[in-house]
């Protein structure tokens, strides 16, 4: 995994997603001299680039250039030495399933941003290949945006930090190299996989922004996300980070705190979480709220972030008891039951390790041999390869 990495050559880089994070991350890359290419699943997200349009970043990141489109995952594939999965945590195993039987041994592929054990899914997919590939997960996005338009995207901030890890472990060093060549000197290695998804703090901070401002996302109201974390509402989203900070510390695990992420995100003094939020709105760096419940603010980060969250603490005996509560109330509210919508945590059968066969799944790369989820990890292998 050095390609590019020590002389300075553009790396090519595949993009699965078509989304503002997608197109964020294309834009950073070729602002850092490499060559993206963007692949929408759906292929309605690139319709006008594919016709040779310009894709246009404003903001944080400031550059217009007319990007490669991939027509299929196999092409993505084929066409790059690494790949970007860059779409929500509801489409990473169709994605990852896509991509399976395209990928060549030892590609790097690089998680933005990881979800629900995606990465050791994905790592179990290619086994059953008889390959391995180095998988980077990564905590958080190195972009933050919205997309304006077809072919426009505005970045509201690049992170100054962002965790990661790597699958095999042993790659991890290579996996930071790779990833400082391509996004800048950002990056900050963790201890495996249960600290990069205990790093994720987007999943509490938009259960708390979207609980308390539901009715203004359900009439479709443009309404300032930094402005409305009032105090009550920065103070629930302090007790959500409580809870997941316990469990990193019984877990031996050191993450970065809530005061941190919106320090080092937003680059404003560490303060309440109310007043830094605050102070990001009074920058003109607050960007606005979901304009619809139909937002990944729930239907991603609810079954992908909250529930997975909520499972560890039950697997370590230190209950979330607001992430519990956050997953059945959003389930009340929609009618859903959002638990049961992660497609990963079930393929990978986390309901039925111990805490030491998660840790072991985790440094090896591969999953137990438990009987029930190896059947189900045999036929989710074939499906996936046919």
């Amino acid at each position: 995994m050095t390609m590019g990495t020590d002389t300075g050559a553009p790396i090519r880089v595949g993009i699965a997603g078509a989304g503002s994070v997608a197109f964020g991350s294309a834009a950073l890359l070729k602002q850092n001299g490499h060559d993206p290419m963007l692949w929408s699943p759906s292929g309605a997200g690139t319709a006008g680039l594919g016709e040779g349009r310009v894709l246009t970043a404003d903001g944080a990141v400031g550059i217009a250039f007319a990007p490669a489109v991939a027509a299929s995952a196999r092409a993505l594939a084929e066409d790059n030495d690494v790949i970007l999965i860059a779409v929500p945590g509801y489409g990473h195993r169709a994605v990852m399933d896509a991509l399976v039987p395209h990928l060549r041994a030892g590609q790097p592929v690089i998680m933005s941003s990881h979800a629900s054990f995606g990465a050791l899914y994905l790592a179990e997919r290619l086994a059953a290949r008889g390959i391995v590939a180095p998988i980077t997960a990564w905590g958080t996005t190195a972009v933050t945006g919205r997309r304006t338009g077809p072919d426009r995207v505005q970045v509201n901030t690049v992170r100054a930090q962002v965790d990661l890890c790597t699958l095999p472990e042993a790659d991890t060093a290579a996996g930071l190299a790779l990833c400082t060549a391509l996004f800048g000197d950002r990056f900050v290695m963790r201890d495996g996989l249960l600290a990069i998804t205990l790093s994720n703090l987007n999943p509490q901070n938009h259960m708390g922004i979207a609980l308390a401002n539901m009715t203004r996302m359900e009439h479709g109201e443009t309404w300032g996300q930094g402005a409305n974390v009032t105090p009550n509402v920065g103070r629930l989203l302090e007790a959500l980070d409580a809870e997941r900070l316990a469990i990193a510390a019984e877990l031996g695990l050191t993450v970065r705190t809530i005061f941190e992420h919106f320090h080092l995100s937003f680059h404003v003094p560490v303060a309440s979480i109310s007043d830094m939020n605050r102070q990001i709105h009074r920058e003109g760096r607050g960007g606005t709220g979901p304009a619809s419940a139909d937002s990944r603010y729930v239907t991603e980060d609810v079954p992908f972030g909250l529930a997975v969250t909520a499972a560890l603490g039950r697997l370590v005996g230190r209950p979330a008891l607001l992430h519990e509560a956050g997953v059945q109330i959003f389930s009340a509210m929609y009618g859903r039951d959002f638990a049961a919508e992660n497609d990963l945590l079930p393929a990978i059968g986390l309901d039925r390790m111990s805490l030491e066969d998660l840790r072991d799944a985790l440094r090896a790369g591969r999953l137990p041999s438990l009987p029930d989820a190896g059947a189900e990890n045999r036929t989710a292998a074939t499906n996936a390869v046919q």
